[in-house]
């Protein structure tokens, strides 16, 4: 055969490849054909062959061999190639679909006899595995990365308390739901003096371990500073000071802390600029906790405005993150306060308040919602039998 009818059998055969075409491959190769650019592992014949490309297109799609430059002399043909394809169909090396494009480049050689292609070899380690150790990078650094999630959720979970107190003639109850990426939420409640208890709902910036890190500092901090002192406010000016000096410039936490005297009902807080807590009363109407105040750990030299109210039999407080609030839905709508609001005010009591918002959440996001941020909700309400 002539340099030219080579190089056309290598272009057909390079055709068949990319279309996934296996009997035109099987009609191109000889009997005893030999892929010497395959791993010691894999088959070298023409079935190995044959097999590799239908796992290629069983994982990908698009796939495009092109010739870059060709030369055939004698009976090789050597071809520069570059090939393309989109890992969008199935697992390929272990990882799954990643929907992104892969190129790799290369130069392959081609021994033509009798028309026919008998072997095929690469220069280096082969076309085939300069895109699997792509993808062995990226299974590698998604190890990384569940390594981290997994270090974060044993963090926040070592913060969160296992048990809560028992208050006589109240009820605390805590709903947390963590999201697939670990955030920074945290709750807590605090045996005080005098009777007292601090509860504690807050949020740090940021995802993983950084995030994780900085909640659990902040757990420390609150609970030595709430064993100083019953101000909310002071507690909060404690905690700024010292996380201020740190954490990174670029983090920060949302913090609402409240200090209540079970026997009068009182409830006293400050918020560190975190969503507003909702107080429902018995009659049904649900109003905001409004206090002032900046983050923590943004800059140091804050204060931070103390409310109060008094929680009477069969009143209720709902402390939350802002992963219910900002959840959206598959029109991207968030699930918002004034949903919430409306929500608290028109719960009958006969589910859970926690159980209630859950089930009206996902009613709202609908199947297949992706949960994005934690969610934390801590209820508190003074039982109606209370004297």
């Amino acid at each position: 055969m002539s340099a030219e009818a080579n190089q056309a059998l290598v272009q057909r055969f390079f055709e068949a490849q990319a279309k996934g075409d296996l009997d035109a491959l099987d009609e191109i190769m000889t009997p005893d054909f030999v892929d010497r650019s395959l791993l010691p592992s894999e088959d070298p014949d023409r079935e190995g062959y044959k097999r590799s490309v239908a796992e290629d297109h069983a994982a990908f799609s698009n796939l495009r061999y092109i010739i870059e430059d060709q030369v055939a002399k004698d009976d090789k043909v050597v071809s520069r190639i570059t090939i393309r394809r989109v890992h969008d169909r199935g697992e390929f090396v272990g990882i799954a679909p990643t929907g992104e494009e892969y190129e790799a480049t290369g130069i392959v050689i081609h021994r033509i006899v009798g028309g026919k292609i008998a072997e095929e070899w690469s220069e280096g380690s082969g076309i085939l595995e300069l895109t699997r150790r792509r993808l062995e990078q990226e299974i590698r650094e998604r190890e990384r990365v569940e390594q981290e999630f997994s270090v974060a959720r044993r963090i926040q979970q070592a913060s969160l308390p296992k048990t809560l107190p028992v208050l006589e003639g109240w009820e605390i109850a805590p709903h947390y739901r963590p999201a697939r990426e670990v955030g920074g939420d945290f709750y807590d409640v605090l045996e005080l003096e005098d009777g007292q208890f601090g509860l504690v709902v807050g949020d740090a910036t940021g995802k993983g371990v950084p995030a994780a890190l900085v909640m659990a500092t902040t757990c420390g901090m609150l609970r030595a500073a709430a064993n100083s002192s019953n101000s909310p406010g002071e507690v909060l000016e404690r905690v700024n000071e010292a996380l201020s000096a740190r954490i990174p410039p670029s983090m920060f936490v949302t913090c609402f802390y409240a200090v209540l005297d079970p026997e009068s009902g009182r409830l006293l807080y400050a918020n560190a600029g975190h969503d507003l807590p909702y107080l429902r009363r018995g009659g049904g109407d649900a109003e905001e906790l409004r206090a002032r105040g900046m983050p923590l750990g943004l800059m140091p030299g804050m204060s931070y405005e103390e409310g109060d109210n008094y929680l009477r039999e069969g009143d209720s407080v709902l402390f939350y993150s802002d992963g219910l609030v900002e959840a959206r839905n598959p029109h991207r709508e968030m699930f918002g306060f004034p949903r919430l609001r409306i929500l608290i005010a028109g719960h009958n009591k006969e589910r859970s308040l926690a159980n209630f918002l859950m089930e009206e959440l996902w009613s709202f996001t609908g199947e297949g919602w992706e949960q994005e941020d934690d969610i934390t909700l801590l209820t508190l309400e003074r039982s109606p039998t209370s004297s």
